[in-house]
């Protein structure tokens, strides 16, 4: 496969009115550059004309690079085939609706060429509604900022450029696009971030809306469990059984201890013992879903960890992430 200098993957859905200015746009942007480039654009199901416009283009310039997905799989699916079909030394993601701006592209990848890994867009001046776009794309990127310890100004910004290495380690999945620099992170690698240019929406409609904000929410906590716990689930599910287990029969010793207290304090005291209640209490009740909890969590640990070790034994895999061997057989 003939090696580019960078790859611009550009997913696709019912922007059929964009592509053509986009593509313009990128050309326009690129063409004092000295480097030689490729725009792979995912068509993601689009019930328009997109594909048949990126047809047209392609035929116009062999640099454009069409792919076609039988059906609608989302964003995080369309940059998953753009990175695996890419065979540029650097590739660059940008949204087809052209509120990026192709112009921020010469200056992204001489950041990159700082040293970075990693270059994330910055929208400083966000051109979306405040209030169903801007607020809650502010209140999760300070919430995933403060959990995931990432302190990136802006996560939802799809203009971003990263060396070819830094996409052949990422595994995406479902919705994780969001969290790329999340993953990016944990493996180690160095990001950078600037601000660009954002611009309103000129054709087409978008895609997006407040309910995403939910799923977020909920992916947030699939990324931080793969952050911290993903090769030591049992980390995880062990201190949750523990706990859980430990406070049930803390509950449970409380209880007998009454009962056996009540004995003593009686004249008589199996009397005393016997006729002193807890099987109506609450708490009771309380202690052995406790404990029930806690074995459950920690069998849950066990089987997570058995799961753990074919996930990385079957396929060979490693669990750390290397940038470079200097000296012995490096080149193995």
């Amino acid at each position: 496969m003939e090696k580019l200098d960078l790859s611009i993957v550009v997913p696709v859905y019912n922007e059929e009115e964009n592509l053509e200015p986009l593509l313009a746009e990128i050309t326009a942007a690129l063409k004092d550059e000295p480097i030689r480039y490729e725009v792979v654009f995912v068509d993601d199901g689009s019930s328009d004309s997109s594909f048949a416009v990126l047809e047209k283009l392609h035929q116009a310039d062999d640099r454009v690079v069409a792919i076609q997905f039988r059906r609608n799989h989302g964003q995080t699916a369309g940059f998953a085939a753009g990175f695996d079909q890419a065979r540029g030394r650097y590739i660059l993601t940008i949204d087809a609706d052209r509120q990026n701006d192709p112009a921020d592209i010469p200056a992204m990848i001489k950041k990159l060429e700082e040293g970075y890994d990693v270059v994330n867009g910055w929208r400083e001046n966000r051109q979306d509604a405040f209030l169903m776009r801007k607020l809650p794309s502010f209140i999760a990127n300070r919430l995933i900022a403060r959990l995931s310890d990432v302190p990136l100004r802006d996560r939802g910004c799809s203009l971003r450029v990263f060396r070819a290495e830094v996409t052949e380690e990422l595994k995406l999945y479902g919705e994780l696009h969001r969290f790329i620099p999340e993953m990016v992170s944990f493996a180690g690698f160095s990001m950078a971030e600037v601000p660009v240019n954002h611009r309103p929406r000129v054709a087409g409609t978008s895609k997006y809306g407040i309910s995403r904000t939910f799923r977020v929410i909920v992916d947030l906590f699939t990324v931080l469990f793969l952050r911290k716990y993903s090769d030591r689930p049992m980390h995880l599910f062990g201190m949750l059984g523990i706990s859980s287990g430990g406070l049930g029969v803390l509950m449970g010793l409380y209880l007998s201890w009454l009962k056996v207290w009540s004995g003593i304090q009686a004249n008589n005291f199996w009397i005393g013992f016997r006729d002193y209640d807890i099987g109506e209490r609450p708490l009771l009740l309380l202690a052995v879903l406790l404990v029930i909890l806690g074995v459950q969590f920690l069998v849950m640990g066990l089987i997570a960890e058995l799961m753990v070790r074919t996930y990385y034994e079957s396929q060979n895999k490693t669990v750390y992430y290397i940038r470079q061997v200097i000296g012995g057989d490096a080149n193995s």
